[in-house]
């Protein structure tokens, strides 16, 4: 990868959010990479962001926006389109942290969070769903929230909606994969629609999970980044915050050093310490490298003792259904089509893509019996759910000399019950669509599973927790929101209720699990901050 190159050559020239202007310029002034670190440094800033996800993307171009002087810091580097990689494995060991290898332990299940600017929205699926209204309720109720309700917070899902050009997936690009999961709905009576995605001119090339190359998916690093170079803000890529630094009640900004791209945290990768001084610092490192962070900072913000405490996830299941004929599944949007029907049991329907190197963890067998999976592939359909587990807690902790976190977690019985519950509906909605047979991926039942009958064993009690194969990267509440400052670290504008000018915009401060997928949500509470904490500077 050519570091100069990385971060300019596909900076757009255009304002994806519906201006225009030559931008490209100043922005090869405010934006450095790796290549351009040779010696220590110091910034000064009226703020700093840490993390250039969907969340702090936002922070930064509101606060900007407002006038104020903004440096966005990122760990990761940027990514052109000529460095995506369609392998999976490759791809996964480029974009994520540990690799893509990152496990929590007591339940074992991975969990994948992006090293790149843009976060997550670089590798994700695009997809930005609402809460309905009775998650915000449950939140307000339990956790003393007067003004996080989805009427308040329906105007900055209307903004971000309308600069990321958010709308449902339209037919054309949806492949025989997700209209099958439509027309199975339909068979059974179960209300679905199409995702409403951040992209614009979506070619349905399935690739959201190793980088867009026709550049339709708005992630961050082509639409709120460049957004916010325009309005005056300054990106430094490659850089680790290691520290937050304090005086007293306030803190003064954040230090750590350069790191190399792709070093995966061999000390060789560390080069020069840098600081950044500033009046605000917001972190929107993400939900498990926030509260390691402020864990390294001498337990910071933890008053409450919740620092790192209430995780929680967006478990994953997933079957596999193998058609009589082709369905060419590699064509139509990633996740084109889901149902919101069972909300209220505690799971979201989803169609899924991914490269087949990853959807092979899934498969049964070794040898040739795996041959002939992967001879199946052109006739095969994968759906999921993802499941609201509230009972299964979980804490991020700190390790040795190091930024990358431990996760415990545990699956919940109760909550193994809604997943077995989800399992089974995606199997009959499977059957309802002519599939011949399904791979349930589960530990303990047969490979392959031939009726509706059958799948009755999907929801039986033969289906322990431990039996489940997940996938968890929807994370939440480990620096939770709570209205009362001994029960939680910040208040509903952000702010860590400790400190006068800390705050936290990321997942991290959800006080639980959404229903729905989190991004449009963390990227609604982050501008609702941002324009409160450019008032108050």
């Amino acid at each position: 990868m050519d570091e100069m190159s990385v971060g300019k050559g596909d900076l757009r020239g255009e304002d994806v959010s519906g201006g225009a202007g030559d931008w490209l310029a100043a922005a090869r002034e405010r934006v450095r990479v790796f290549a351009q670190y040779d010696h220590a440094f110091e910034e000064q800033a009226d703020v700093v962001v840490v993390g250039s996800g969907p969340c702090g993307a936002v922070a930064a171009y509101e606060l900007a926006c407002a006038g104020h002087d903004v440096i966005l810091l990122e760990e990761g580097p940027p990514f052109t389109v000529r460095d995506f990689e369609l392998d999976g494995n490759l791809s996964m060991a480029r974009t994520l942290r540990e690799g893509g290898l990152r496990m929590t332990r007591g339940t074992t299940m991975p969990t994948m969070q992006a090293i790149a600017l843009g976060g997550g929205s670089l590798v994700n699926s695009a997809i930005c769903v609402r809460p309905p209204e009775s998650v915000f309720d449950r939140w307000a109720t339990r956790f003393d929230l007067e003004r996080t309700d989805r009427m308040s917070l329906d105007p900055h899902f209307d903004a971000i909606s309308g600069f990321l050009g958010i709308a449902p997936t339209p037919d054309e690009v949806q492949g025989r994969r997700n209209r099958l999961f439509r027309d199975a709905c339909d068979a059974m009576g179960i209300a679905s629609e199409p995702i409403s995605r951040n992209v614009r001119g979506c070619r349905g090339s399935g690739e959201c999970l190793t980088g867009c190359r026709s550049r339709a998916k708005q992630s961050m690093d082509i639409s709120y980044v460049p957004a916010a170079l325009r309005a005056g803000a300054r990106v430094l890529t490659s850089v680790q915050v290691q520290q937050i630094r304090r005086s007293g009640r306030r803190v003064t900004g954040v230090s750590g050093q350069v790191v190399a791209p792709f070093s995966r945290g061999n000390p060789r990768g560390l080069g020069h310490r840098f600081r950044v001084d500033a009046k605000a610092v917001v972190l929107a490192a993400g939900c498990t490298a926030t509260p390691v962070l402020l864990q390294h900072s001498d337990d910071l913000a933890n008053a409450s003792g919740q620092v790192g405490q209430n995780l929680q996830f967006h478990p994953g299941v997933a079957i596999a259904g193998v058609f009589p004929e082709a369905v060419d599944p590699q064509f139509g949007a990633a996740q084109g089509y889901q149902s919101l029907a069972f909300l209220e049991e505690g799971f979201k329907l989803e169609t899924l893509w991914a490269p087949p190197p990853l959807l092979a963890i899934r498969f049964p067998g070794l040898g040739e019996q795996l041959q002939t999976r992967f001879a199946e592939l052109p006739n095969m359909a994968i759906w999921d759910a993802i499941a609201s587990t509230h009972r299964s807690l979980g804490r991020v902790r700190k390790r040795f000399r190091s930024l990358e976190p431990t996760l415990h977690w545990r699956l919940h019985p109760d909550d193994a019950v809604i997943l077995r519950r989800a399992l089974r509906v995606i199997a009959e909605l499977f059957f309802a669509a002519g599939a011949r047979k399904i791979l349930p991926g589960v530990v303990g039942l047969p490979d392959t599973i031939a009726n509706a009958e059958q799948a009755a064993l999907l929801d039986s009690a033969l289906v322990k927790a431990g039996n489940l194969v997940m996938g968890g990267n929807h994370v939440f509440c480990t620096t939770r929101m709570h209205g009362d400052p001994t029960r939680g670290v910040v208040d509903e504008d952000g702010r860590c209720h400790d400190l006068e000018n800390l705050y936290i915009a990321d997942t991290g401060i959800f006080p639980q699990c959404p229903s729905v997928n989190p991004m449009l949500t963390g990227m609604a509470l982050a501008r609702r901050q941002a324009l409160t904490l450019a008032d108050r500077l």
